[in-house]
């Protein structure tokens, strides 16, 4: 079973190198790695050439595209793997197993997807800590969190791939059109695949979260769906546990980020 994980980058020259190593150190694993550069200013692509020179299995092209989605679909249409996983270019997979992880969960025929746990981190210590839980409605304001968001190719081919139209959340759109619309079988493997810099495109200011809600809302309309009145905003509020768990384990957590759990310290 192959699996091809995809990063897009614009201008990642601090954070692509842990990104590409968190990756290509993955044990036990047939593995595609697919870089798709927005035609990065910096030096994004003299970091990646040189990691790809020296592995096989990176793929990369640097190319104008029209946002981070566009590029996660020029990706998805170059992948060979059964299965696809995406991370962001300032994120990196927490232990050196995950895809191991996601391919035995794969070895059940049912399952379409997986998703795992993801630890947002700021100034070095855990911020956010998103525990999935078991797959539920959408309605309620339950999502995985797609980082740690694995689906068969074949899915994106039967159900379309990132809309470019749904803003800052396409990515809760494919994600509510895969699980809620076509209710493809899904589990939660609860372990912390990724960690994560707080402060991402999406969750950067008031006008961003503003523009968030009325990309939820128009994800559900395109869907054909009814959110309800208050599934919008409990996607918010279950925010705020994630907060308080991170607070509540920062110990804990930080203890596992610095031993052998997570495969590179914070830095």
């Amino acid at each position: 079973m192959k699996i091809s994980i995809i990063t897009t980058s614009y201008n990642s020259e601090k954070t692509i190198a842990q990104t590409i190593e968190s990756v290509i150190n993955q044990k036990r694993i047939d593995l595609e790695y697919i870089i798709i550069d927005g035609f990065s200013q910096d030096l994004t692509m003299d970091i990646v050439k040189k990691h790809e020179k020296n592995n096989k299995n990176i793929i990369s092209i640097s190319e104008k595209d029209n946002g981070m989605y566009d590029a996660m679909n020029k990706g998805i249409k170059m992948a060979s793997g059964d299965i696809i996983g995406i991370l962001n270019s300032d994120d990196r997979y927490a232990y050196d197993t995950v895809l191991y992880d996601v391919a035995n969960a794969f070895k059940n025929k049912k399952i379409d997807c997986c998703y795992g746990n993801i630890l947002y981190v700021k100034n070095n210590k855990p911020y956010r800590y998103w525990i999935s839980g078991a797959p539920r409605t959408f309605k309620y304001g339950w999502m995985p969190p797609h980082p740690a968001f694995f689906v068969k190719r074949d899915v994106y081919d039967k159900y379309g791939f990132f809309r470019l139209d749904c803003g800052v959340n396409a990515d809760y759109e494919i994600m509510l059109r895969f699980l809620e619309v076509y209710k493809i079988k899904s589990t939660w493997i609860n372990k912390t695949f990724v960690l994560m810099q707080a402060g991402g495109r999406s969750n950067n200011g008031l006008q961003s979260r503003i523009d968030a809600i009325h990309d939820n809302k128009y994800a559900w309309q395109k869907n054909g769906l009814n959110p309800g009145f208050l599934t919008i905003y409990l996607k918010k509020i279950r925010k705020l546990s994630q907060y308080l768990l991170a607070k509540i384990f920062s110990k804990r957590l930080s203890k596992k980020i610095y031993g052998n759990t997570f495969i590179t310290k914070l830095k």
